[in-house]
């Protein structure tokens, strides 16, 4: 049998086969289908197919992320047709207004992902579950349609692409910036329809919030994937959870999963962790990376501490830390929105809430927001933007004439206190105490941050 990477393993093992190679096609069943407003799409297609009933409603999450609260009469319409489709289906995990967050949030703390779990939603960004140890992909609404109906998709094994991150990462520096420099070699098309795995020593240090950003924006490589192997580090974030569908018992026999020694990659890039500095993307494009340094001083005027990539708990201690008795600049205006209703919550519990609002800056439910462009703090013509995002093309974030910079929770807080692009560094020993704090208690880090919250109907 010829050895093989991460996403080979896993389709070839979900395919009920010993080995699979890349261009091959495979018909695999799905352990996790998420849908977000796209679910309204998707139930058309699903009638339209003769469907009546889901194939396995325990296996469907649909979180409500987009729009949240609805913004227009078009999203409140969408979410009508999720309710009632939500109702007849039976359809048990649902992340209604109240008890919603970020798609891909919701599926990681809320238990719904495993190793080696095949994972398909219905947005661009699902990748971040690779981040766990799982295929994770995401597809359009006609396809989740299909899932509903069958809980089968057929994939191209992808070519598999290693990311090599050597030494350690020096605090305010962060996965972010990882996955920047690695975007800036790659560039937003060279890694299209492949699967991106990361490894090294600074991936192996890395805490599971970090990690999740960098499969998160393997997106915007073009990558049909993003994994890391699961480690202790997994397992200890994995039994915090309220793992769901009575599968707590198979954490321990899943964290060996690894890639094959001696297995194919198409390309290797190595990334020296030891030597990253604060990196930035500038407009319009992710892979226009560049070191932060180069455009400090630029003058912004919003500042969005948000999205799936970069708005967890620690995410937002760094801003708190940052922004401890002190105010934003005024010449701008700054925005946090926590990925889902219980980091909100602990965020409130735990004072952060405070210092944001004291400093200045406006602290928001659990959604989407700022990042799509399409609710709680659009962008307009001429403007710029700072923001924690993962995307800045052409009107990413409203307007088309608006300018958006991509940077680490910790460059955004920076730069929000000076109204316009600053270096960490001149903070890191807020930022720096704070990483060596996570690093040296990973566990009960872990158990802090979820929360456990039942899905509501």
């Amino acid at each position: 049998m010829p050895p093989l990477t991460l996403a080979e393993k896993i389709l070839a093992r979900k395919a009920g086969r010993a080995a699979v190679s890349p261009g091959e096609i495979v018909e695999v069943p799905v352990d996790v289908v998420m849908a977000h407003e796209a679910c309204a799409q998707a139930v058309k297609p699903f009638r339209e197919m003769g469907a009546t009933r889901v194939w396995d409603k325990s296996k469907i999450v649909i979180p409500i992320d987009h729009w949240v609260p609805a913004s227009s009469d078009t999203a409140a319409r969408l979410h009508k047709i999720i309710r009632e489709f939500v109702r007849e289906q039976g359809i048990p995990h649902f992340y209604d207004v109240g008890n919603h967050g970020i798609c891909h949030q919701i599926l990681a703390e809320e238990g719904f992902v495993l190793p080696g779990d095949l994972v398909v939603g219905s947005d661009s960004h699902t990748n971040m579950l690779g981040a766990l140890g799982s295929f994770a992909t995401g597809v359009g609404p006609t396809e989740i349609a299909a899932i509903f109906a069958t809980g089968e998709i057929w994939l191209k094994v992808p070519e598999s692409i290693r990311v090599v991150v050597t030494g350690r990462l020096r605090p305010p520096v962060s996965s972010k910036d990882v996955v920047l420099a690695v975007l800036r070699e790659i560039t937003c098309e060279g890694a299209l329809y492949r699967s991106v795995e990361f490894e090294g020593p600074a991936i192996a240090a890395m805490e599971m919030w970090e990690r999740f950003t960098l499969t998160n924006m393997t997106t915007e490589m073009g990558a049909k994937t993003g994994i890391i192997a699961p480690d202790g580090k997994t397992v200890a974030y994995l039994r915090a959870c309220d793992v769901k569908n009575g599968r707590r018992g198979e954490i321990a026999g899943r964290a060996g999963l690894r890639a094959d020694t001696g297995a194919t990659y198409g390309r290797t890039v190595t990334v020296d962790g030891s030597s990253l500095e604060p990196l930035v993307a500038k407009p319009m494009s992710p892979d226009n990376v560049s070191p932060l340094r180069e455009v400090e001083g630029t003058p912004v005027d919003q500042v969005f501490i948000g999205s799936c990539t970069n708005s967890r708990y620690e995410d937002l201690e760094i801003v708190a830390r940052t922004w401890r008795g002190k105010k934003v600049s005024p010449n701008c205006r700054v925005i946090v929105t926590p990925a889902s209703t219980s980091i909100y919550k602990r965020a409130l519990a735990d004072g952060f809430a405070k210092i944001f609002t004291d400093a200045g800056a406006v602290f928001t439910a659990s959604s989407c927001g700022a990042c799509f462009g399409g609710h709680g703090g659009i962008v307009g013509d001429g403007e710029v933007c700072a923001s924690t995002t993962n995307r800045n093309f052409v009107g990413r974030m409203g307007h088309p004439g608006g300018k958006v910079y991509l940077m680490s929770p910790a460059a955004a807080a920076a730069t929000a206190l000076e109204g316009k692009i600053a270096d960490p560094r001149r903070y890191a020993g807020r930022n720096g105490a704070r990483r060596a704090a996570v690093a040296a208690k990973p566990a009960r880090r872990a158990a802090r941050t979820r929360p456990k919250a039942k899905a509501r109907r």
